[in-house]
């Protein structure tokens, strides 16, 4: 049964579940911090014909590049070429292995490679360029719900998973003022030789502590690890190497989940590569007020993201709605409202004031889908910049994400489900499932 009684729920300060949750934040943490760090440090590694004054005041002489937008947008650009390439098998191996080697060998092989940015930008950009979509390469997001599968009751299965994911916002708050911070005292290469450190570190911590089951958990009480599985039951296994192709390309929740996932990526991305540019040329922002204001919508998405699996959780808790029903709550609202701030903001033109609110309101919002889309792939399958510097040209970009947006909020709404599919059944389960069906026939 999945409402187990509150009076059963082993404590969870301190547990190994909320233990993984926390190294998981802290690993996101780090990632997004990765990801973001080149759209400050590329204000102070380009040369421009108006230098920010600011930059003349750090400590060292730092080497600055002739890129070009277009050579920027691509260098922007690069992290997601790799990133794309390795989700589905990734996902795949993670969910067949376990999600502990990809997510730490991932997080640590960017923090590695971060290392040597400074020399590939010294080569040119087009070495920057494969490293940026190396590092991409080699993370595996989806390592994370390999993981939560295993190991996050139903019933905890929001808070828990919004916490650990909504690292990576706390990271891009982090890390764009930082950036900008670092850039100025000790100049732009030192930024990314403590990041990848930064991630170095973590890595040591996450194979020392982390399980990627826990049944095999060396510090779990046997209260909470018969807890976590018999909540779980059969689903809390890998799905092996055999997967339902054709049953999962039919299954239309899934097809919901999938689309509405990149319209609401579209948007978040779009900001967190783009809006250091944005408040530089057109807000025309000091490099350090910019890496300030850049993170203002990440300290407020996180904040959003984390308080919405709190709610999620209570209201699926108390059965005062049903699954399905709060993940499409939390996933409209968590993509029509940052569409509505995202036009805001091109009403606002280059209002500081209005600019800097509306889009702080529009990722805020955007923290309701954590409890949305992000986390149904759990619930259906457990197993498993722009081309001018105008602001003309910037509001295309926000009418575009802002649209996109929209539209997956429609697809979801339509389509999706928090319904387990049959074709991540296990076999038992399915055997089952047929033997139920037959009684039910011959009655």
């Amino acid at each position: 049964c999945l409402f187990l009684c509150v009076g059963s729920v082993p404590p969870r300060c301190c547990s190994a579940r909320f233990n993984l949750a926390f190294l998981m934040f802290l690993g996101f943490t780090v990632v997004y911090g990765l990801r973001v760090n080149l759209s400050v440090a590329m204000v102070a590694m380009v040369n421009s014909t108006d230098p920010d004054p600011a930059l003349n005041r750090s400590v060292i002489h730092v080497p600055q590049y002739p890129w070009d937008s277009k050579t920027q947008g691509w260098l922007l650009g690069a992290f997601f070429f790799g990133y794309l390439c390795t989700q589905i098998p990734g996902g795949y191996l993670a969910g067949h292995y376990g999600g502990k080697i990809f997510l730490g060998l991932g997080v640590l092989g960017t923090a590695v490679l971060t290392l040597l940015t400074p020399l590939a930008a010294q080569w040119g950009s087009y070495w920057l360029f494969g490293l940026r979509a190396l590092e991409g390469f080699g993370e595996v997001g989806q390592a994370m719900m390999a993981l939560w599968a295993r190991w996050a009751p139903p019933l905890e299965r929001s808070r828990l998973m919004t916490m650990s994911g909504s690292g990576g916002s706390f990271g891009a708050f982090v890390a764009l003022p930082l950036t900008g911070f670092i850039c100025q005292m000790l100049g732009w290469p030192a930024v990314f030789y403590l990041c990848g450190s930064a991630g170095c570190l973590w890595a040591v911590f996450w194979f020392i502590f982390v399980s990627d089951d826990p049944r095999t958990h060396r510090r779990i009480s046997k209260e909470e690890r018969d807890y976590i599985t018999n909540s779980i039951g059969p689903q809390g296994t890998g799905h092996g190497w055999t997967v339902p192709l054709l049953h999962m390309a039919l299954s239309v929740p899934l097809w919901a989940i999938i689309i509405t996932q990149m319209c609401s990526n579209w948007a978040f991305y779009t900001l967190l590569t783009s809006l250091p540019t944005y408040m530089d040329v057109i807000l025309h922002f000091d490099l350090q007020s910019n890496g300030f204001l850049s993170s203002l919508p990440y300290l407020g998405g996180w904040m959003m993201s984390t308080l919405s699996g709190v709610a999620a959780d209570a209201l699926i808790e108390r059965r005062a709605l049903s699954v399905t029903t709060v993940r499409k709550l939390f996933t409209l609202a968590g993509l029509l409202l940052p569409s509505a701030f995202l036009v805001a903001v091109i009403y606002a033109g280059c209002n500081h004031i209005l600019t800097v609110t509306f889009l702080t309101l529009s990722s805020t919002t955007g923290g309701f889908s954590a409890a949305g889309v992000f986390i149904n792939q759990i619930d259906i399958a457990p197993r498993w910049v722009p081309s001018s510097h105008t602001l003309a040209g910037w509001a295309k970009v926000f009418w575009v994400a802002a649209g996109i947006n929209a539209s997956g909020a429609a697809i979801f709404t339509l389509f999706g489900s928090a319904k387990l599919q049959s074709w991540a059944l296990t076999e038992e389960e399915r055997a089952e499932a047929e033997r139920k069906r037959s009684r039910s026939i011959s009655h």
